[in-house]
């Protein structure tokens, strides 16, 4: 090829850093891509429903199916006992939660039968004729009702401590102490669960789940039905979105299907409608925490000590790790110099709660900002001066010790922080906002700039590993498979980059396929905001490989030298030779070299020993800070976000316009948790907020008026991630507590600033509404 029309080729399209638009986005928007209820369903499938029970705690004396069998469409009904291998699908290998109760059922709603029908509707009719006879048993619902009643635990607590926090609480000078309910979240996915079992041959099965962690359902599949996972193959090629409620969750629907095809030998799909997908599966954990707090008269924290009990379920699924994180982010980006924090993972006759979007660390961030609200309603301070009082100090200053004892290296909070109030004209807004307050007698605002720092790894150290597989074609072409699943996010699009990138070819080269556990084994979830970093740096790792040996042939060919070849946009550079890369490619391959690598990454530098509540279990921190201004009406308690100011690190970000989308709907969704979005039980422990004529999540309307959202481009990342770059997937949904903060302030208003309104999460309107009559009452 001539000089001139490699220069007219001297760039490649969306290399790693560039703009580039979700490789889906389009197909999204027009309603094309395919789910697994869009895929062609197999000749004969049926079709699977839940029988769920009625009672919140209870013994099972009889069961009465006959009508459910004989139903119309009916072609089977499973029960526990018809499990070929282990009625068990905990993923903590504590054995406490089955696919279907057996004897006794532990919260209303639980699964109890499932039934197989030529359709869904049949399936669904069917599960409805069963007939119980219970003895009901006491049942405990919230965290109060465990408190008092033996405070039950569903898995082994956590205690965090530094220094000696009773003794420098005993010597501070000012002391606070209160409590706080913060509460969970319905995940609320576009696409509900979904599970098609197709049988195969001998012991072998093909499950197509909505899963964010494949290698479990193909592990709790094998499980059930007591095979090895080598029998079991899992499909996942994307979700219509995940948050963490299908970490888990999924393993039952796949189960559960699995089991009837290969039984009937026909496939099986198992989509269980809204209000059964909201009753039969995990939430957020939502929280009750008491806290107590030491202080000077700057308002620099002398200690603090907490408790963090959560209403984890009748099971213990994540709620161990959940709680532990909760912990882990108690201190947010403050330094706290002697601390206690221990955790209650509390057992309530509820659904088990899961993993949801930051996996406890918004809740324990919560009960950290509520700590410095209270020193400053008590010193009659700004907030954010109080804020920026205790920040983590720089590297190899003495306040750097996070309670688990991990020294925070890479801090960047104040930077962030010092930027965004500027340029969100915080101070002058602020004081507007305090004459708007003193003039106007029913419209009150509010206005709060909150930091957040968050730590990036799974604490379950041996999670912190991937593995992808490349394949490079004799035309140039590149296949991609990794451990990690889409579910709206923009990962494949971010390690497609990374592989067009090491390969200086377009994007559109490399083809994204289906994550499956047939080609990469052993994978993590894709959870904890490692995606990119694990996968990205996998596929790297096997681009990699095959370059090393791309490399060793041209320099025998071409007799050159390893260090004269490089590769070029669309080109290897061999010595003074350019040629074309899928001219280079056939060259190869006719070479016999092999074109095909698997890549494996594993995180560096972290352990943790829980045992001790001391280690590194994060590999770096993200930070960021969000300024919210807010109105409420203090007639009626209802608000609206009037605007937010957004500053966020990504490091070097691996795709701006990716990174950017994850913070706006990180945020819009964090906003949701604390303002609209209520789980509530009755008294006969039935979930009511469980479709969306009961459970409130944002609409397009309560978004911000004024959205302003940023990276902070200058950032790198410290440590040698894929590209420099930073996790982003939950920090900024942390962001969305400067929205609480500033509700709370225009709630004080109303009392002159003297006392903190206290108000718990979510913040709804009720809640704003007693919160303003109870402070005009002080």
């Amino acid at each position: 090829m001539d000089k001139s029309a490699f220069e007219e080729r001297k760039t490649i399209s969306a290399p790693m850093h560039a703009p580039l638009r979700h490789d889906s986005a389009h197909k999204h928007v027009a309603g094309s891509a395919d789910y697994i209820d869009d895929m062609p369903e197999p000749e004969g499938t049926l079709h699977a429903a839940l029988g769920m029970s009625d009672r919140a705690h209870a013994e099972i004396l009889s069961m009465d199916l006959s009508a459910v069998r004989t139903a119309p469409g009916v072609v089977w009904v499973m029960t526990g006992v018809d499990v070929p291998g282990h009625n068990d699908i905990s993923p903590t290998g504590r054995h406490d939660e089955p696919v279907l109760a057996e004897g006794r059922v532990e919260f209303h709603g639980q699964p109890v039968f499932a039934v197989i029908a030529t359709t869904r509707e049949a399936a669904r009719r069917a599960a409805r004729l069963a007939k119980f006879e219970y003895r009901d048993l006491p049942h405990f619902t919230d965290v109060t009702d465990t408190l008092a009643n033996g405070a039950a635990l569903v898995t082994d607590p956590l205690t965090l401590s530094r220094g000696d926090a009773t003794a420098a609480l005993a010597a501070s000078p000012r002391r606070i102490a209160g409590e706080m309910r913060v509460g969970g979240q319905d995940h609320f996915y576009l696409e509900g669960h979904i599970a098609l079992a197709i049988p195969g041959e001998d012991d072998e099965v093909t499950v197509w789940s909505s899963t964010q962690h494949p290698s479990e359902v193909q592990h709790m599949v094998g499980h059930a039905l007591g095979v090895p996972s080598n029998a079991v193959t899992v499909q996942v090629r994307r979700m219509g979105g995940g948050f963490g409620g299908k970490e888990t969750q999924s393993n039952q629907f796949a189960a559960i299907a699995a089991i009837a095809a290969k039984k009937l030998k026909r496939a099986v799909k198992f989509r269980p409608d809204r209000d059964e997908d909201m009753t039969a599966t995990g939430k957020r954990h939502d929280f009750l925490v008491t806290y107590e707090a030491g202080f000077d008269d700057e308002g620099r924290i002398r200690a603090v000590s907490a408790n963090y009990a959560a209403r984890c379920g009748f099971s213990s699924d994540l709620s161990g790790p959940v709680t532990d994180r909760a912990l882990f982010h108690a201190d947010n980006a403050y330094f706290f110099p002697d601390v206690k924090l221990t955790s209650q993972p509390l057992k309530t006759h509820t659904v088990s709660n899961t993993a949801f979007r930051g996996f406890g660390g918004p809740q324990g961030m919560v009960g950290g900002e509520r700590i410095i609200e209270e020193i400053a309603y008590a010193l009659g301070r700004d907030p954010l001066e109080i804020r920026k009082a205790n920040f983590y100090g720089d590297k190899g200053s003495d306040r750097v010790l996070t309670p688990y004892h991990q020294p925070v290296e890479d801090n960047i909070t104040a930077r962030i922080v010092e930027e965004l109030e500027r340029s969100s004209d915080y101070q002058a807004r602020r004081s507007a906002i305090l004459d708007f307050n003193a003039k106007s007698r029913v419209i009150r605002k509010g206005i709060a700039l909150t930091p957040v720092k968050f730590g990036i790894s799974f604490t379950a150290t041996w999670y912190n590993q991937a593995g992808a597989l490349v394949h490079v074609y004799q035309d140039g072409s590149i296949h991609l498979n990794h451990g990690g699943t889409e579910m709206g996010q923009g990962l494949f699009t971010k390690v497609a980059q990374v592989l067009a990138d090491a390969f200086q070819v377009d994007v559109a080269s490399v083809k994204i396929t289906a994550t499956t556990t047939a080609k990469v084994p052993n994978t993590s979830a894709t959870a904890a905001s490692s995606g990119s970093d694990l996968n990205g740096m996998a596929a790297y790792d096997a681009a990699r490989q095959i370059k090393e040996r791309l490399v060793a042939f041209a320099a025998e060919k071409w007799a050159v030298a390893p260090d004269e070849i490089a590769f070029v946009p669309h080109h290897v550079r061999i010595g003074e030779t350019l040629v074309p890369f899928p001219d280079f490619i056939k060259q190869a391959y006719m070479a016999r070299v092999q074109l095909s690598a698997a890549g494996f990454y594993k995180t560096p530098k972290i352990h943790w020993d829980r045992a001790k509540g001391m280690g590194s279990p994060f590999y770096y921190f993200a930070y960021g800070a969000a300024v919210s201004e807010v109105s409420i009406d203090t007639l009626t308690g209802e608000y609206q976000v009037d605007r937010v100011d957004i500053l966020h690190d990504v490091g070097r970000s691996l795709n701006p316009a990716i990174d950017k989308g994850q913070v706006e709907g990180a945020f819009v969704q964090g906003m949701g948790w604390l303002t609209t979005e209520e789980l509530w039980w009755d008294d006969k422990g039935r979930l009511r907020t469980h479709a969306p004529s009961t459970y409130k999540i944002p609409l397009a309307s309560d978004r911000p008026k004024i959205f302003n959202v940023r990276l902070a481009e200058w950032s790198e990342n410290a440590e040698p991630t894929i590209g420099r770059s930073k996790a982003v997937g939950e920090p900024p949904f942390m962001l969305a507590i400067s929205v609480l903060e500033a509700l709370s302030m225009a709630v004080a208003s109303v009392a002159g600033y003297r006392h903190c309104p206290k108000l718990d999460a979510p913040a709804t309107p009720e809640r704003v509404l007693m919160a303003v009559e109870r402070l005009r009452g002080m």
